[in-house]
């Protein structure tokens, strides 16, 4: 994985095809850096259901196990419940296998802190260094050699964490379930019935292949779907995402669940510094809903490390992106999306009212059009005069009743497009125009407009 010569190390973590670019032998590479860079252990370790997490899961662990480094192997284990048990249980160090959203065949590794934050880029860097410069390791012999605990008490405590976090029971509440197939499976349903609510669980049988399989958070019609004027909630692979749907079947992504949060909080005293940080992805309905409640907003980055380090920077305990990714800094390190629904539902037993209204009086969204277009190179981007110009163009044509981003692709070779607008058609349209430019200025002839 390091062959390109490119930073090992994502906004999320390593990740990639499982047993091909995220091999076994990768794994155990890592684990043996991962020691090294520390004095001493335990490493947390924790993972999604997917049928290579064992697989990669052993390797890690044997890694670290070879260089001294005993290892505390929670197993299935949503990522915001490897975190808080990271945070607080003595370990060194956490580690979440998981690809989040991605495919069955996809797998990842990412790095916490003893805090259950990501890990610092320079943590992150020296662990990367000491890869590329390879052995020699650590080679302790006799009582020296790291071993495995299982720790079969993790997932109770966390699910006391979990219920401990809402102030309401929920009796009375009807909640559908769609835990993706993933880590929430078990213990999502659980929190939900401690807390008196009526539950119904779906996609929560998990084989290893079918995780995130047209189900879940990215898929939140399969949920709109069957919740039949109950309140749902779907979560992703590793549950760190939730996307809710309302009593009339409407998908409420991050940005309504963080405006229906904001304003629970701001009523009550209880949002630090009266501000959210979002990314610049946000709904121009959210940033006018905000501003007609007196809450500042920070706008990051695309990414939740980016939105963490806005809230860290400006003294925020409320953050998140569009995505579902939602972070409450006074209660985790890290977006949980069980944690984040236990909240949500939290409003709607406390003011007794439905989330169908609860979103009707704070936020109106804008309708708003993505468009991905393929160009040769990313960086000709701030330079290309004429994108600009038809840029500006849109943006005195909306006015202050709409919005147009236009970025290039961190990942992969594309300039995105988005365009808010009061109507989708205009939405539509003006995305369109801009699009067009892209492509005609800066795509290659095998590029279309996406």
């Amino acid at each position: 994985m390091l062959s390109d010569g490119r930073r090992l190390f994502g906004t999320d973590g390593v990740r990639g095809l499982a047993n091909h670019a995220l091999t076994p032998e990768f794994a155990l590479t890592l684990g043996r850096a991962v020691g090294e860079s520390l004095r001493h252990g335990p490493v947390l370790v924790g993972r999604d259901p997917r049928r290579s997490g064992e697989m990669l899961s052993s390797a890690l662990q044997a890694g670290l196990h070879s260089v001294g480094i005993d290892t505390v192997d929670v197993g299935v284990m949503p990522s915001g419940g490897i975190a808080h048990l990271t945070s607080t249980s003595g370990a060194m160090l956490g580690v979440v296998i998981s690809a989040s959203h991605n495919p069955a065949h996809d797998n990842g590794i990412k790095l916490l802190d003893r805090n259950g934050f990501k890990l610092p880029d320079e943590h992150e860097d020296d662990i990367e260094a000491r890869i590329r410069q390879g052995a020699p390791w650590r080679q302790p012999v006799g009582d020296g050699v790291g071993t495995r605990f299982p720790d079969t008490n993790a997932a109770a405590r966390y699910i006391d964490y979990l219920t401990g976090a809402s102030a309401y029971s929920m009796r009375g509440i009807d909640l559908v379930l769609d835990s993706a197939n993933g880590a929430a499976h078990q213990i999502a349903p659980t929190v939900f019935r401690k807390l008196k609510a009526t539950v119904e669980s779906h996609a929560d049988s998990p084989d290893g292949t079918n995780i995130n399989d047209g189900v879940g958070a990215t898929h939140p019609e399969y949920l709109a779907g069957v919740t039949r004027g109950r309140l749902g909630f779907a979560f992703d692979g590793d549950a760190d995402r939730l996307i809710a749907v309302d009593e009339d079947g409407r998908t409420a992504n991050g940005d309504v669940i963080m405006a229906v949060l904001a304003k629970y909080l701001h009523e009550r005293g209880e949002l630090a510094n009266d501000l959210v940080v979002t990314t610049v992805m946000a709904n121009l309905g959210f940033h006018k809903a905000m501003q007609a409640l007196g809450i500042d907003v920070v706008a990051s980055q695309v990414g939740d490390r980016y939105v963490l380090q806005a809230m860290q920077e400006h003294g925020a305990v409320l953050g998140g992106e569009q995505s579902g990714h939602v972070i409450m800094l006074d209660h985790g390190p890290t977006g949980d999306g069980i944690l984040t629904a236990v909240k949500l539902a939290g409003v709607v037993a406390g003011t007794g009212r439905p989330l169908r209204d609860l979103r009707a009086e704070v936020i109106t969204e804008y309708p708003q059009i993505l468009r991905n277009v393929t160009v040769e190179d990313t960086g000709d981007l701030d330079e290309c005069d004429a994108v600009w110009a038809a840029v500006d163009h849109v943006e005195r044509s909306l006015g202050d009743d709409g919005r147009v981003l236009v970025r290039s692709s961190g990942t992969e070779p594309l300039v995105r497009v988005m365009v808010e607008a009061p109507t989708r058609d205009e939405a539509i349209a003006h995305a369109q125009t801009i699009a067009d430019v892209v492509r005609a200025e800066l795509g290659s002839e095998r590029a279309p407009v996406r």
